[in-house]
């Protein structure tokens, strides 16, 4: 009886749609994201362990000095990176007369996120320890990066253990002069640990945008699954569609466009035509208990996963798709999920061609 019920109440809260998705607060939504483009990363570490030549890496250029001298940098150099600001500190043990350690904390306490950069060459002592128990003392999430690998390459497999050791955390080995280990391990940690950073860093870092981006859509998609595990029909409308516009508002920003949740609604319409018939078949599989609720997560899924993949695909064109050409890609999209999302079900071999990944 209950179940008829829901099911009788349905098409009435479909057809409410417009005025649940005027319901969001839309200043909220706005505020997160804007928010999440001021996102800011502190890079702490000792003396000598490459700090500035990584802000440099990650800048693309000569913004703050590198000496082998310990101790070059003497006082807190901060720069703009896009929107996202990166502090490369003094080094923690320096003895020029003044405490900057306690300017390098001063600055910690303020970030959205510490980076503590170890040098491999140098290897690991007490006090690195203290410095990484002084950095997580300080509240916000905090990775471990360990420098210099390209020059102790035969002996990195001893110092990573020896690191991890004497952390008690995994290190992620990283060479700041020529590049190792940042995209494809560092900057996917820092999203991991905080994923506030990431619209910030893919708005500035256009070498790694994709990657990013690629990574809020697939956040996206697996929240947006968890969602619509719930059993009641409607429950999770409100909370799939401030997930989606937040998403398109996300991607925007990272491409560095300005747009409001009203436009970013426009846009989710746009991609995904008619939104009711998009959520009416995860609503009503779940009057089938247990089966019904998996296929809902999964329709939410592929659908999130198509809308971001479509708008990432949008502003990567700078805006110029046109929209039948949009609903027509992410129709292609949701019926082609990526590898990751197979997991919610058995797809025949044949149907892997072409799918995104």
């Amino acid at each position: 009886m209950k179940n008829k019920l829901h099911l009788l109440a349905l098409p009435l809260q479909m057809r409410d749609l417009r005025s649940v998705w005027q319901a969001l607060d839309v200043h909220q939504l706005s505020a997160e994201v804007a928010r999440e483009i001021q996102a800011r990363l502190v890079i702490l570490g000792p003396v000598n362990s490459g700090k500035s030549t990584l802000f440099n890496h990650l800048h693309g250029q000569k913004l703050s000095a590198v000496s082998a001298v310990p101790g070059t940098t003497q006082d807190v150099v901060e720069q703009p990176l896009g929107p996202f600001l990166l502090v490369d500190t003094p080094g923690f043990g320096e003895v020029w007369g003044v405490d900057r350690a306690e300017i390098a904390r001063q600055a910690a306490s303020e970030a959205d996120l510490i980076l503590l950069l170890f040098d491999a060459v140098a290897g690991i002592r007490q006090s690195d320890h203290e410095l990484y128990v002084d950095a997580c003392g300080i509240g916000v999430p905090v990775v471990i990066a360990l420098n210099k690998v390209d020059l102790v390459r035969k002996d990195l497999p001893w110092i990573l253990e020896n690191t991890e050791t004497i952390l008690g955390v995994k290190p992620i080995p990283i060479s700041a002069r020529t590049g190792r280990g940042i995209a494809e391990a560092l900057l996917p940690a820092i999203v991991e640990a905080q994923p506030a950073v990431a619209v910030a860093m893919a708005r500035a870092l256009p070498a790694a945008r994709l990657q990013l981006v690629q990574r809020m859509i697939r956040r996206a998609a697996w929240l947006n699954a968890t969602i619509a595990l719930e059993p009641v029909p409607g429950v999770d409308i409100p909370l799939l569609l401030a997930s989606q516009t937040r998403l398109v508002l996300r991607i925007a920003a990272a491409y560095g466009q300005a747009m409001d949740v009203s436009h970013a609604r426009e846009l989710l319409t746009t991609i995904a035509g008619s939104l009711l018939a998009r959520y009416l078949g995860g609503q009503l599989a779940k009057f089938i208990p247990g089966p019904g609720w998996i296929v809902s997560a999964l329709i939410s899924a592929m659908s999130t996963w198509a809308i971001g993949e479509a708008a990432r695909r949008y502003f990567e064109a700078g805006g110029q798709i046109q929209a039948n050409v949009l609903r027509t890609l992410y129709r292609r999209l949701r019926f082609k999920p990526p590898k990751w999302l197979l997991t919610f079900r058995k797809v025949p071999q044949g149907d892997l061609v072409n799918v995104e990944s």
